[in-house]
């Protein structure tokens, strides 16, 4: 048995944390830049969860899902195990073939969250001789995704399909296949992507799309069935967005199913969803096709926020956007923080994006809009956002 030295011992006993991972938190703290755990405040006007349509408060959803869930037999409450091993059952099967159909889609695969179904497509198909490009604003999971696979990636500007265009030719020669991936909404600018345009370069260019809808349903679009009329070789939907819920699935071939299950990691190698996470989904599905008044709701609260920041002449700080998400870019850690507690202490919840998740000088307050935001709420908490930084 080796003997651990006295001196070694001494130290492992006096530290239990490594200094080099202590000093990525203090310079975290230096800059501004660390985060903690808050606990929701309820009694706060919601601008900050991606609730949209608020179904994650709908009873309607719970009555819907476990009237689903009496419709089978010797359900278990968890999943027990991988779907490839005991985690596999009837439910699961059907609400996939219900999402192919709604969706209007080959085949659908569900995940245990956005961040898995990313990271397992990005990671399981990118091989060696292979190219990724990506647009510079991508979220982390396809970044991290990417970081996985074996392809080589460049990312393109910003919205820029000129730039995409030229790498595609330049590159067109030397690879194998090359993926393009986007997001349809852009989950920390609001703005979006023509699906239909790039779609289209794609196509001409003999380029796989992946396109990550996650902010897209029930904001921009009621159900986003659209993206079904282009060839699209993946697309990822979440549920913990509109739905309300939590979850994620990727649309595409039978192929692509196939594939999924043999080599994507996340699906592989983790525990299946539950079987009352699974009817809860599928009850915010059924749910959604009714949900009209909310889809529509939110569509008038958009133009409203819009309307009422030109009349504050807040237009010039926030990104252009006609989606659900409105960025109003500040810059400086320490001074969007205090902004944002400000605004809480008025009864609004407006959380700070800081450094690094949005590029040093860009930090800014998302406000996530929902169709339960009154217009009185919307009007306020414009109004006070222009106090504070005249």
């Amino acid at each position: 048995m080796t003997k651990i030295p006295k001196k070694t011992n001494q130290i492992l006993k006096n530290k239990i944390f490594p200094s080099t991972l202590k000093l990525k938190l203090d310079e975290r703290l230096s800059n501004g830049s660390f985060r903690e755990l808050t606990i929701k405040n309820a009694d706060l006007v919601d601008f900050s969860s991606n609730d949209y349509l608020g179904f994650a408060s709908n009873e309607n959803i719970e009555k819907l899902a476990t009237s689903k869930i009496n419709d089978y037999k010797d359900l278990k409450f968890g999943a027990t195990g991988s779907r490839l091993l005991s985690g596999n059952f009837p439910l699961i099967e059907d609400f996939e073939n219900y999402l192919a159909d709604f969706y209007q889609v080959e085949s659908a695969t569900t995940l245990n969250s956005g961040y898995d179904a990313n990271l397992g497509l990005i990671s399981a198909i990118g091989q060696r001789q292979d190219l990724i490009l990506y647009d510079a604003l991508c979220h982390a999971s396809i970044r991290d995704g990417i970081g996985l696979s074996k392809a080589k990636s460049f990312k393109f500007p910003h919205k820029d399909f000129e730039n995409l265009k030229a790498k595609l030719a330049k590159f067109q020669s030397e690879f194998k296949t090359i993926y393009v991936i986007t997001e349809q909404v852009f989950s920390m600018d609001g703005d979006q992507t023509d699906v239909k345009e790039i779609t289209e370069i794609c196509n001409d260019f003999g380029a796989y799309l992946i396109l990550d809808e996650a902010h897209a349903v029930g904001t921009i679009s009621q159900t986003n069935v659209e993206n079904s009329n282009y060839n699209i070789f993946a697309r990822v939907l979440t549920f913990g967005k509109s739905f309300g819920a939590h979850g994620a699935v990727i649309f595409g071939s039978s192929e692509l199913k196939d594939y999924l299950i043999n080599f994507a990691k996340s699906f592989i190698y983790t525990t299946a969803p539950s079987s009352r996470n699974i009817a809860h989904n599928w009850a915010a599905h059924l749910l959604l096709k009714d949900s009209i008044d909310e889809f529509e709701q939110l569509q008038f609260n958009i133009a409203y926020f819009k309307e009422i920041s030109s009349k504050f002449n807040l237009e010039n700080c926030f990104i252009e956007s006609y989606s659900a998400i409105q960025s109003c870019v500040i810059g400086g850690n320490n001074q969007v923080k205090n902004i944002s507690k400000q605004l809480e202490m008025k009864g609004f919840d407006v959380r700070p994006i800081l450094s690094p998740t949005v590029p040093n000088g860009e930090e800014r307050l998302r406000f996530c809009l929902h169709s339960f935001n009154t217009k009185n709420e919307i009007y306020s908490v414009l109004e006070n956002l222009s106090k504070l930084l005249l």
